[in-house]
């Protein structure tokens, strides 16, 4: 392990940056705390970079044999409950680590949850622990194309041999628990299992876990994290969870642990109340966006943007972030903190982290199906926003980065989302959308999807074709048709299958 962490700077530069880094905490106590904005920097540019070299989603084994063997798992998989059914209990998770010999307590953890923005928070936090030379695992989830995606070893999803040896190896504990309990493990809860066997087993310096859903009864909470970070929290999941941030923020508050060190996003009222109240039960210490940390600029550029982030231990500039929208710029800020926290930085020392170490952890970033461009003329652009929070800074985003004359939407979601809310975030910007559905068993139809989105565009602007390919390509060719000087792009959304599904269409051409 290296941390190198060089002398900050001295007590004159930090005045001289302080006064502007008032300014900042000022503008984003105002910020919207769902759209999380901050107007700083250049407009002007328009990123034209093509996707990044080389695809961080892994493909299907080449080998038939191993293929075949990663379909029977997933078979097995399938055969337990979905992700959304649940019996909220950490009871048969706890259970599962108990015979397994606790592998979750061999490594300290980094645990993430929120409602937006985890997946690519998780990914910063990653490649920055990465950059100082700690060996890492990451589960998060869903997946965007291979179920491998979900536990990642040293920034890279397992191997499909990996995957099948760990399932094998923990399956007769599974089935011990399974035998015992009211109820056999889910899914998930199998998964989360198999993360926290192959982490131990790695072994691993630190984890970074994405919570499920929720928090409190989530099957990822039977970690002790050092540092629990929420991302904003919106709507979603409402069944579940809550009817408002507050009542959400009451689950997802779950993951404080005693003594541990919050890194809190920008939140709406009640929900800040909310965590910085359990946070005091547990005596943990907070670290506030907009107060402890923040962004202090952006500025758009090519392939991404500038950044400049005020961490808890000093200031860090010349960030490039290859990833698009202010909200990644917030994430990233969040990241940032999460990983000084992780090394104690204002608590054990006041020493920032070393300034080139965390340029190229973040310039080295990828967030596949989140402001992911997978083709040019015209430009697709993939994001897996499927409630109106992420709705309404992916349409920022777009607009910001892009600035297409003329922009189509394809999108398909799942049964029970807030497609409405979705639909509306995203009619400002949309000259046309083609309504799809996508392979999932919970998808919604895409007749069901079309009536709510003729309510918000009108008929004459929405099309419906019930297979996805066939929705991309009438999106490209009304783009193809219709684009002003080539400047039309395609953003297809509604959730992290359909983005994943598109994905995998688009990129076999």
């Amino acid at each position: 392990m290296s941390e190198q962490q060089p002398e900050s700077n001295g007590p004159d530069d930090r005045d001289e940056t302080s006064d502007l880094f008032e300014r900042i905490v000022a503008e984003e106590s105002d910020r919207d705390p769902d759209l999380a904005v901050i107007e700083a920097g250049s407009r002007t540019l328009r990123a034209q970079a093509g996707p990044p070299q080389g695809d961080p989603v892994p493909s299907q084994p080449l080998d038939p044999e191993v293929a075949r063997a990663l379909q029977e798992v997933e078979q097995e998989l399938s055969t337990r409950w979905g992700e959304t059914k649940l019996e909220p209990s950490v009871t048969r998770i706890a259970a599962l680590m108990d015979v397994l010999g606790e592998p979750q307590r061999a490594y300290p953890s980094i645990h993430v949850t929120g409602t937006n923005g985890k997946t690519s928070t998780a990914r910063m936090i990653e490649a920055l622990l990465n950059a100082f030379e700690l060996r890492t695992g990451r589960y998060t989830s869903p997946h965007v194309q291979s179920v491998t995606e979900r536990i990642s070893l040293d920034g890279a999803p397992i191997t499909a041999e990996r995957f099948i040896e760990t399932y094998y190896d923990i399956k007769p504990y599974v089935e011990m628990v399974d035998s015992a309990e009211e109820y056999r493990l889910s899914f998930f809860e199998v998964l989360t299992g198999m993360a926290y066997a192959a982490f131990a087993d790695a072994p691993v310096d630190a984890a970074v876990v994405e919570v499920g859903m929720g928090g409190t009864w989530d099957a990822t909470n039977v970690i002790d994290g050092a540092v629990a970070v929420i991302t904003p929290i919106s709507l979603d999941h409402t069944d579940r969870l809550g009817s408002t941030p507050g009542e959400i923020a009451g689950e997802k508050g779950g993951v404080i642990k005693q003594d541990a060190t919050v890194i809190l996003a920008q939140q709406p009222v009640d929900a800040a109340q909310v965590l910085l109240k359990k946070a005091v039960e547990v005596d943990a210490t907070v670290a506030r966006e907009g107060m402890e940390f923040g962004v202090v600029s952006r500025e758009v550029a090519v392939g991404g943007q500038m950044l400049t982030l005020r961490g808890v231990g000093g200031e860090y500039d010349g960030i490039f972030l290859p990833l698009y929208g202010a909200h990644m710029a917030h994430n990233a800020a969040v990241a940032l903190a999460a990983v000084e926290a992780f090394f104690g930085v204002g608590a054990q020392q006041s020493r920032e982290l070393d300034l080139e170490t965390v340029r190229r952890a973040f310039a080295s970033v990828t967030s596949p199906g989140r402001m992911e461009v997978v083709r040019r003329s015209p430009t697709v652009v993939l994001d897996a926003a499927h409630n109106p929070a992420g709705a309404r800074v992916t349409a920022e985003a777009v607009t910001e980065a892009f600035g297409f004359s003329r922009l189509i939407g394809v999108m398909a979601a799942s049964e029970g989302k807030d497609v409405k809310g979705v639909l509306e975030a995203f009619e400002p910007i949309f000259a046309e959308i083609v309504v799809t559905e996508n392979s999932s068993h919970r998808a919604m139809s895409a007749d069901e999807l079309a009536a709510v989105a003729v309510e918000v565009f009108g008929p004459d602007r929405v099309q419906v074709e019930p297979r996805l390919d066939d929705a991309l390509e009438a999106a490209i060719t009304l783009a193809e048709e219709e684009a002003e000087y080539g400047g039309a792009g395609v953003l297809v959304t509604g959730s992290v299958i359909t983005v994943g599904e598109a994905r995998l269409l688009l990129k076999r051409g």
